[in-house]
């Protein structure tokens, strides 16, 4: 009997705490669906957002509850619904909230009613800002990337629509991802644990909620990138110098007076919002938003970008972000990309208790079985519904990459792979590059070796000393067992005017990466015969000496050959400290100009001696130098990712400091050092400033031969791409020394719109003004200062600056530089 009545009431307690599924739709009046509307239980934070469809769904357990729904600018709706188990059908039909117009008479030069609710949301923006010192929450977010139009080919390059991931007409979603993470919070520092994260094809999904907050003065609408100075908060402190605004309305929500303002700009280009906020009257918080930003006021690489967002009270006192979506869209290079984020917010905890040590430099956290988690528990968790094209694009990919997982270790994959070797073709030979891969199998995964060979074009040059260059580098990539990796290089060279044959080879096996991203040993041994400028960090290219060359009669790459064997041990640490040690021995040989060959011959001028005419006075004979160095850079305060088997560092707020060291031996007798610091600082509205400061010098110069001085990369070309490292008018060997000590400083401040945003043409253009200055110091006869200004973002990739050179025992020069800068310029480089 008691058997009976343990199963019965066993039983009883199973039922009443079967979870009941509450779905449903949110229209409106008319009966459109409205995307992503708030579905809450009444009187917590807890519920779901709709998807784009306007469908929910809600799982709670057995019980009488209140759903509430609400959508901007409707009306909220309560519904009652009891879960008993079975699926409740609760759909919602919302009505426009009325609009009151309140009765205020603008006198002659008045101002709108909105200014004196912004004023007050503006005196209470710091408090609202730090109200709650501590808090936790678990968030739920889902990206979606959506192509409507793809070209055929990018800069020449045919683009392959199943390597983005869309339909074979360019069209579909290519990038689908959702995740869990709980944010933790105890001012000022936040932590982020990966509770779940996957994407579509498998593997984990971006997880890092980008929650947005109006109440910072400056606000970062998800990447710097997108804005690089920030964007003026509509209630940031001095909001009503740049905005204007007008009251549309008033609604009563839950017996709160909520005002509904728009918000305008008063200037285009400048970093701001439109649309409308939508502030509660006596308490003057932010109860929703429907802001916008374009290109006209200085989005960079979108379109578009709406934010979305309503807030809820977790307690009487205190309201936070219930859910917020992004919507963005872009047109660039014959690519049709819209996208969205959805963010919704649960389970506010706003009295946690963090253990001694939680917050930590590990700021992000995935969970180990964050990527492994099955569809049911996707399913149950979700608190948007899946879009009918989001549920068939996570299962066709994920059966793809599934067969595809599976067929990997299947004989027939590789022999398929075996017998489909790419064909070499013969523009790839001369301006692509080409390559072979060696499949094989090791355990129980199919790996490969890979052979590599730059294009011939890319190794054509011209310079007086060669002549005609060409230069063939075949290189091997091995993978090894634990994944470890060896590579082979070859550098073969062959001068047609001197006739000089010069090649090397050399190995670099890098460690396992077992014990982090990053942090691995790599030991390099290379030897054999090349040629190399005096600088080694290389101040002029192949491509800009060659036409300056041949078009300008300026040979300004200055070279000598040597027999070399190099051996050198670096090891990346995973505090993102870099740590390397290098023993080389060279036989240095001079070498001398062989042909004065030019395009367009001009009398007036000649070809300048290969020795640096600069150091005429300092002989350079053949000689045999052995160096002993060292290096060690670091960067305090990192932070970190931590994935299931590694740690990423993700940057640190504090500059970069680095320390070398070279002894020189036989007939080299010299010690030389040099201390470094650098820095990126990103000033938000007023723009950002990247310094490189450094000192050095020789505690023993006895014998220093002409590479083995300390060179300042000078500049004598059109084009510098070298900022921050270098002085964009100085000569490349005039300032050379091998003094006891010597100081340089590189600075340079990009104001991101700051001024140019006012000047039109420019504002429309966004084209953004750089200025600073390069110097360096050595005594009263050597030393050097520029000052530039100059333009960036030009098409987004150019920059162009005019220079102002002094030097003490010389005339100013006056010079103009082009190179890659802007928001696209790092993409773009050559030398």
């Amino acid at each position: 009997m008691m058997k009976y009545l343990l199963l019965s009431l066993l039983l009883f307690v199973a039922v009443q705490t079967q979870a009941t599924l509450i779905k449903g739709t949110v229209s409106n009046q008319k009966g459109e669906r409205l995307p992503f509307a708030t579905v809450m239980i009444k009187g917590t934070t807890n519920g779901v957002t709709t998807n784009a469809d306007g469908v929910y769904h809600l799982e709670v357990a057995a019980g009488s509850y209140t759903i509430v729904c609400q959508y901007m600018g409707y009306k909220k709706v309560e519904k009652a619904v009891q879960a008993t188990g079975a699926e409740v059908q609760a759909d919602f039909v919302l009505e426009p909230v009325s609009l009151q117009i309140r009765e205020v008479v603008i006198k002659s030069g008045g101002e709108d009613p909105a200014y004196a609710i912004i004023r007050q949301a503006i005196k209470k923006r710091s408090f609202y800002q730090q109200q709650v010192k501590k808090y936790t929450v678990d968030t739920y977010m889902k990206l979606q990337a959506k192509m409507r139009k793809m070209p055929k080919k990018v800069f020449g390059q045919k683009i392959d629509t199943e390597d983005v991931g869309v339909d074979s007409t360019g069209k579909g979603i290519f990038g689908l991802s959702e995740s869990v993470t709980r944010v933790s919070y105890e001012a000022p520092n936040t932590k982020l644990d990966v509770i779940s994260s996957r994407q579509s094809g498998g593997g984990l999904g971006f997880s890092i909620p980008a929650t947005i907050s109006f109440y910072d003065n400056n606000v970062e609408a998800i990447t710097s990138q997108l804005g690089p100075r920030g964007f003026i908060s509509p209630i940031s402190e001095n909001a009503i110098f740049y905005y204007k605004y007008r009251l549309e309305g008033s609604f009563m929500d839950d017996g709160k007076l909520v005002n509904k303002i728009k918000v305008i700009p008063r200037r285009k280009y400048e970093p701001l919002f439109a649309g409308h906020i939508f502030i509660t009257e006596d308490d003057w918080r932010i109860h929703s938003t429907d802001l916008m930003l374009t290109k006209e006021y200085q989005l960079e690489l979108l379109d578009t970008l709406v934010i979305r967002q309503t807030h809820v009270p977790v307690t009487p006192e205190v309201w936070r972000t219930k859910d917020q979506v992004v919507y963005l869209a872009l047109k660039m290079f014959g690519f049709d990309v819209v996208g969205n984020s959805v963010q919704v917010y649960s389970n506010y905890n706003l009295h946690p208790v963090f253990p001694k040590g939680f917050f930590n430099k590990v700021i992000m956290k995935y969970e180990k079985d964050a990527a492994q988690r099955g569809l049911q528990y996707w399913d149950s968790i979700r608190p948007v519904p899946l879009e009918a094209d989001e549920a068939r694009d996570f299962k066709v990919k994920d059966s793809i990459a599934q067969a595809r997982r599976d067929s990997s270790r299947s004989r027939y994959h590789l022999d398929s792979l075996r017998k489909k070797p790419q064909p070499v073709k013969l523009d790839d030979v001369v301006l692509n590059g080409w390559g072979h891969t060696w499949y094989f199998r090791r355990d129980t995964t199919i790996q490969a070796h890979r052979f590599n060979m730059r294009s011939l074009i890319r190794g054509l040059s011209y310079n007086t000393v060669e002549g005609v260059s060409m230069v063939i580098e075949p290189s091997v990539t091995f993978s090894l067992p634990n994944r470890r990796v060896l590579t082979w290089t070859n550098n073969v060279r062959y001068g047609f005017n001197n006739t000089h044959l010069n090649a090397y080879t050399g190995l670099r096996l890098f460690g396992n990466n077992e014990d982090g991203f990053g942090s691995r040993n790599v030991w390099t041994l290379e030897g054999g015969k090349k040629v190399q400028q005096f600088n080694r960090e290389n101040p002029i290219g192949p491509i800009m000496n060659s036409l300056y060359t041949l078009l300008l009669k300026e040979n300004y790459m200055k070279l000598y050959e040597i027999w070399f064997t190099r051996a050198q041990f670096s090891r990346n640490f995973q505090n993102a400290m870099h740590l390397s040690a290098e023993v080389n021995y060279e036989s240095r040989i001079p070498v001398e100009n062989t042909t004065d060959f030019v395009v367009f011959k001009d009398a007036r001028k000649t070809f300048t001696p290969n020795h640096p005419q600069e150091l005429a006075a300092l002989p350079f004979e053949r000689e045999q130098v052995l160096t002993v160095s060292g290096m060690l850079r670091y960067q305090p305060g990192q932070r970190f990712i931590e994935y299931p088997r590694y740690k990423q560092a993700i940057g640190s707020k504090y500059p970069t400091f680095t320390l070398q060291y070279t002894k020189g031996f036989i007939d080299g007798d010299f010690d030389k050092w040099k201390f470094s610091v650098r820095d990126d600082m990103n000033f938000k509205l007023l723009g950002a400033l990247q310094y490189n400061l450094s000192a050095g010098g020789f505690f023993n110069n006895k014998s220093v031969s002409i590479p083995d001085l300390q060179h300042f990369n000078g500049n004598q070309t059109f084009y510098n791409i070298k900022y921050v490292n270098s002085f964009q008018l100085a000569p490349y060997y005039q300032y050379s020394t091998s003094a006891g000590f010597y100081a340089a400083a590189n600075v340079e401040h990009h104001f991101n719109g700051l001024l140019t945003n006012k000047i039109p043409l420019f504002n429309r253009l966004k084209w953004n003004l750089v200025a600073g200055s390069n110097a360096f110091y050595v005594n009263r006869a050597n030393n050097y200062v520029e000052v530039f200004a100059g333009l960036e973002n030009i098409f987004k990739v150019i920059r162009v600056d005019v220079v102002a050179g002094y030097q003490s025992q010389a005339d100013t020069r006056i010079g103009v530089r082009v190179g890659f800068g802007g928001i696209l310029g790092s993409a773009f480089r050559f030398e």
